[in-house]
């Protein structure tokens, strides 16, 4: 296969695989059938033996899965396209993740892996909180502390508002605002429900390269519906995904066809309020990952949601409906019809508005990377099912899945959370040995083997037997007074002396764990 074949109009319309690695856009108003349109995609890289990934926002994704059934709208939509003598319904190889666990295998990553940049969009923080952030991974790094979980990093920021004077002098000042506003942006991430997203086993990006026995490229699903309740939480995991991808990989060059294609959903998530840095970065990732086999499919409602600098580097475009009812609407329209190919005979302004369901604006790359010109066609109809699936049918797909449990259970090892702990609470105090006991002494002693005559230790003497003493009678003479006692010393203490020895204890307990701290962090360095 050297092509998929993906819309019939004038003529047929087909992504050459040796250039599908040079990214994509799917764009197109709410129900005028972008999710077919990735389907379609998805599926033809797949029978190709081109691992996917996707995200699915709404569920429907998962009919993948599934082969198609026949009906009478599936009918005369092959017809209408010619291809009814041909089309066979089949299922396409599928694994689900899911970064809550709960439709797929967990997807989980580190804190250290995530990095300050990515996660400092993802607590929403300003470019001076950033920087504290920055500081503490590098306080980090230098002493050889994991970050894996949240419980790490908040234990890192407690670290470096204790020590700010210190770190302050070596890395910039480390005000305890911005650390108590970055612990504030913590709490707020966990209450969002993204303890979940960080710990261990981590994910291992090896999991999407899976090629099925009968030689199909896995479809790696991500259920996100509840994901993407969480914009920023979402649109962070696909950027660090892709990022991953980037840094992992070997450069390649051009293949014949893709090492895996990314399909990211609701683009303009990703670039809402997305700093400059942040979709400089982007574009980077965009531009070089390329050279790698990686080909980048956005999915959003307009293209205007792309950054230009982004969406020049998509080569194939498909462009279903948009409604220009306001004038921000029309304005899209326009924006759209520019980045095609003219056609001389067709009205691309006027054809973006009139498309129906199914119905799109098509331009791919021919040979030699040229765009193509824009053409008006119908999308090809999927073998899958279009449509969600049934709890049992998940269930039965995950229970069968390669991937196996091991990334079901979570592990909690030694990281900077339990390292900090420990260095707080000093080493434990040394066993006070007991007092030897003496044989034959009489002394009653705990460790006495009480009633155990093989020990052969020698029982308790027994207490001698004293004098009888005879009292003499008595006499009526009155009792000599007794002698005046000598005044006792007080065992209280002045005010004074109380006050002096509280400071000389403070000042010791003090004193004593700033040694035993920095002797336990210069064992630990080594």
């Amino acid at each position: 296969m050297t092509h998929l074949l993906t819309a019939r109009g004038p003529r047929d319309l087909s992504v050459l695989l040796k250039l599908a690695n040079r990214h994509g856009l799917i764009a197109g108003a709410t129900g005028t059938g972008k999710s077919v349109s990735l389907m379609v995609l998805a599926e033809g890289f797949s029978k190709a033996g081109v691992p996917v990934f996707l995200a699915d926002v709404k569920g429907d994704l998962a009919g993948l899965s599934q082969a198609a059934q026949m009906s009478d709208k599936l009918g005369k939509r092959l017809d209408m396209l010619g291809i009814r003598d041909r089309w066979q319904p089949h299922a396409s190889p599928v694994v689900f993740w899911d970064i809550y666990g709960q439709n797929g295998h967990p997807l989980r990553t580190t804190i250290s892996e995530m990095g300050p940049i990515l996660l400092a969009r993802l607590l929403e923080l300003n470019e001076i909180q950033q920087g504290v952030l920055n500081i503490a991974f590098r306080v980090a790094d230098e002493e050889g502390l994991l970050l894996i979980d949240l419980n790490d990093l908040r234990a890192m920021l407690t670290y470096v508002a204790e020590n700010a004077k210190a770190i302050s002098a070596e890395y910039g000042l480390v005000s305890a605002a911005s650390i108590a506003a970055v612990q504030r942006a913590v709490l707020g991430l966990e209450d969002a429900g993204a303890q979940a997203f960080f710990g261990e086993p981590a994910f291992e990006l090896k999991e999407f390269f899976r090629i099925s026995p009968q030689g199909h490229g896995v479809i790696n699903l991500m259920a996100a519906e509840q994901l993407i309740l969480r914009p920023k939480l979402y649109s962070s995991f696909l950027l660090w995904l892709l990022s991953e991808l980037f840094e992992q990989l070997p450069e390649v060059g051009d293949l014949d066809k893709p090492k895996m294609v990314f399909f990211f959903d609701e683009a303009h998530l990703l670039f809402d309020d997305a700093p400059p840095a942040l979709v400089q970065r982007v574009e980077q990732v965009v531009r070089l990952i390329r050279s790698k086999g990686v080909g980048v499919y956005f999915c959003s409602q307009n293209p205007d949601d792309v950054p230009n600098t982004i969406l020049g580097q998509l080569g194939h475009r498909i462009q279903h409906a948009l409604r220009a009812f306001t004038p921000r609407d029309q304005k899209a329209v326009k924006s759209a019809a520019e980045t095609f190919v003219a056609n001389p005979q067709l009205n691309v302004v006027d054809a973006i508005t009139q498309l129906n369901v199914g119905e799109a604006l098509v331009s791919f790359l021919e040979d030699g990377g040229r765009p193509g010109m824009v053409e008006r066609a119908w999308i090809m109809t999927p073998g899958c099912r279009i449509g969600a699936i049934t709890p049992e049918e998940r269930a039965a797909l995950r229970s069968a899945s390669p991937v196996g449990t091991r990334f079901d259970t979570p592990v909690d090892r030694e990281s900077a959370y339990e390292i900090l702990k420990a260095r707080a609470e000093g080493p434990p105090p040394e066993p006070v040995a007991p007092p030897p006991v003496q044989q034959g002494s009489g002394e009653w002693s705990l460790n006495w083997p009480w009633g155990n005559k093989s020990a052969g230790l020698p029982p308790p003497p027994a207490p001698e037997a004293k004098p009888r003493v005879r009292t003499p009678p008595r006499s009526s003479a009155p009792a000599p007074a007794p002698a005046p006692r000598a005044p006792r010393a007080s065992n209280r203490q002045s005010v004074g002396e109380a006050f002096a020895k509280s400071v000389a204890r403070t000042v010791g307990s003090q004193l004593g764990r700033s040694v035993i701290r920095g002797v336990l962090g210069a064992i630990l360095r080594k």
